[in-house]
């Protein structure tokens, strides 16, 4: 079958760890040229240096994604070594799940998730948008959330950004006018993303749990104590209850994989046990 996927010069943010390595190290073993984006020096070094000893063009570029200057800049880059951008991930994000009463404690993560959530996918945008328009062709694929299908509780900040997300893409999607083909990805609840650090307030989650909270924290406990039972930590099988951020750098490589003609306009991706997250 037609590969789509080499020979492509892909941008990726937070590509220092998570989604966005994956994808990073997934794009680069078939073949496509990678600049990594990240805040964090030391992880884009050894992203770069794993994906260069398995053979693979690459590059990192420092980059704070609420500064647009920053995010140009990572453009700039792959323009200059990789003749161009093709596809621009926009991944980097934050996750401070808290209730409005938690305000004192979270306002200051909520402003954060503001900047990287939503200013940082509107910068991906902005800085990616005149190389694809000159080119005639690209892809935006921004890595959204479930969060962001309807309002929760726990999740106001951090849903709106997600909502935000959807709606940018799907507004540049007819602005461009076929020049441009947008790619919303939608993960569920993925343990391992490093997502879990910037949760404020844990409890949080209910509102995506519903009256699923109390068997979704058994399983919850089960994948921290090791106690749960392998077959529904096995991807071969239906009970499988938390998916491997593999699988969504997987999806976000799918969409990529596609002639310039064909656009993969939303993805939702779950593991087919995980009935207790709505």
């Amino acid at each position: 079958m037609p590969d789509h996927v080499s020979g492509k010069s892909i941008v990726i943010t937070g590509a220092g760890s998570g989604f966005g390595r994956l994808v990073a190290a997934k794009a680069a073993t078939r073949g496509a040229k990678v600049t990594l984006g990240d805040i964090n020096a030391a992880a884009l070094d050894a992203a770069v240096a794993e994906i260069r000893a398995q053979g693979g063009a690459a590059q990192a570029v420092v980059t704070d994604v609420t500064d647009l200057t920053a995010m140009k800049a990572l453009v700039a880059a792959a323009v200059q070594n990789h003749d161009g951008i093709d596809v621009m991930v926009n991944n980097a994000g934050v996750m401070p799940l808290a209730f409005y009463a938690d305000h004192a404690a979270a306002y200051d993560a909520w402003v954060r998730c503001i900047d990287i959530n939503f200013k940082g996918v509107l910068n991906g945008m902005v800085a990616a948008y005149d190389a694809m328009i000159a080119a005639g062709q690209g892809q935006m694929v921004n890595v959204s959330s479930i969060y962001g299908n309807y309002p929760t509780v726990g999740a106001a900040v951090y849903g709106a950004t997600k909502a935000a997300v959807n709606v940018l893409g799907e507004s540049l999607r007819l602005e461009a006018r076929g020049k441009i083909k947008v790619t919303t990805v939608k993960p569920t609840g993925v343990f391992g993303t490093g997502l879990g650090g910037t949760v404020v307030n844990g409890e949080g989650l209910a509102g995506i749990l519903g009256g699923n909270a109390a068997a979704a924290n058994e399983v919850f406990a089960g994948l921290v104590d090791g106690t749960i039972d392998p077959a529904r930590v096995d991807p071969e099988g239906i009970d499988y209850v938390n998916l491997d951020p593999r699988f969504i750098a997987d999806a976000i490589i799918y969409a990529i994989d596609q002639p310039w003609g064909v656009s993969i306009g939303e993805v939702t991706v779950r593991a087919a046990g995980d009935y207790y997250i709505l």
